[in-house]
C-alpha cells in the first residue's frame, strides 16, 4: 500500500497535481471509511485539486495586489455623515460599475476612511476574479520613472496595463515634474477606457494644475478620469485622530 501511495505521490509531482498529493492521505480514509465508488472518489479527487489551484491563485493574486493590512470592508463602518451610507456602500461591493468600466473618485480629508474604503473594494474585485491592484501614488510615478531600464519595472507596467481595476491612493497629494506630469498622463490615456480607476484624494480638481505646474495636462487628466465617473465626497474629523492613542494612562 505504502510502495502504491509513492508512486500516487510521484505522478502528482509529475503532473503538477499539488493539491490532490497534499490531501490525499486524509482523503484515502475517507475514503475507505465510507465505501466511496471509483466515480465519487475520482471526482472527490479532482475537486480537491481544484479548490487548492483556486486558492493558490487568489493568495497570489492578493499578494500581487499590493493591499494594506485594512482592506476586509466587513470591518468597514458606512455613515452618511462622512459620505457613504451603507446602501451605497453595499452597492458599489456588487462591483457592476467594474464591469461598465465606471470610476470613482473618493474626495475628503485625511483620515476619514478613503483609503480604506478603496482597497476593500481592490480586495473585494481580486477575490470575484479580477485582475486589480492598489498602488500608491509614489508607486505609480516610480515605475513610469524606471520602466526602461528596470526589468521588474516594466513587469509591472505590463500588468497593470492589462488591469481590470486599478487604485491610486492619494493622487496629487505631491507635486509632479513636468516629465513625470506627461507619464502620468500617457498612462491614464493608455488606459481609461479599458480599465476602471479609483482615486483617493485630498486635492479638488481645481487644485490639480498646480500639482501638476501645467493646466492643459491637468485638464486632459480629468476629462479622462471624470468620463463615467462617480466622486464621493467624504467629511468628518480623521478617524486617526479621533482614536489617537497615548504612551500614558489615565490621569490621576
Amino acid at each position: 500500500m505504502e510502495t502504491e501511495k509513492q508512486r500516487i505521490r510521484e505522478l502528482c509531482s509529475a503532473f503538477y497535481l499539488t493539491g490532490i498529493s497534499a490531501g490525499m492521505e486524509k482523503y484515502i480514509t475517507t475514503a475507505e471509511q465510507q465505501g466511496m465508488g471509483f466515480i465519487e472518489f475520482t471526482s472527490g479527487l479532482l475537486e480537491m485539486e481544484t479548490v487548492y489551484r483556486r486558492e493558490r491563485d487568489l493568495s497570489k493574486r492578493l499578494k500581487t495586489a499590493w493591499l494594506p493590512q485594512m482592506s476586509h470592508l466587513e470591518h468597514y463602518q458606512p455613515n452618511a455623515e462622512t459620505g457613504l451610507p451603507a446602501a451605497r456602500l453595499n452597492q458599489l461591493r456588487e462591483l457592476n460599475w467594474l464591469d461598465q468600466v465606471f470610476n470613482i473618485v473618493l474626495m475628503g480629508p485625511s483620515g476619514t476612511g478613503k483609503t480604506f474604503l478603496a482597497a476593500g473594494l481592490c480586495r473585494d474585485a481580486v477575490k470575484a476574479g479580477y485582475n486589480a491592484y492598489f498602488r500608491k501614488m509614489d508607486d505609480l510615478v516610480n515605475m513610469l520613472k524606471t520602466k526602461e531600464y528596470v526589468k521588474t519595472q516594466q513587469t509591472e507596467y505590463k500588468r497593470l496595463l492589462k488591469a481590470n481595476l486599478i487604485v491610486i491612493d492619494d493622487i496629487m497629494l505631491f507635486p509632479l515634474e513636468k516629465n513625470m506630469a506627461v507619464a502620468f498622463f500617457n498612462f491614464i490615456n493608455q488606459i481609461y477606457e479599458s480599465t476602471s480607476i479609483v482615486i483617493t484624494t485630498n486635492k479638488k480638481p481645481t487644485d490639480w494644475s498646480k500639482q501638476l505646474d501645467d493646466e492643459v495636462i491637468a485638464t486632459a487628466l480629468l476629462d479622462r478620469l471624470l468620463y463615467h465617473c462617480e466622486v464621493i465626497n467624504f467629511t468628518g474629523e480623521s478617524h486617526r485622530l479621533k482614536n489617537r492613542k497615548t504612551i500614558f494612562g489615565e490621569a490621576n
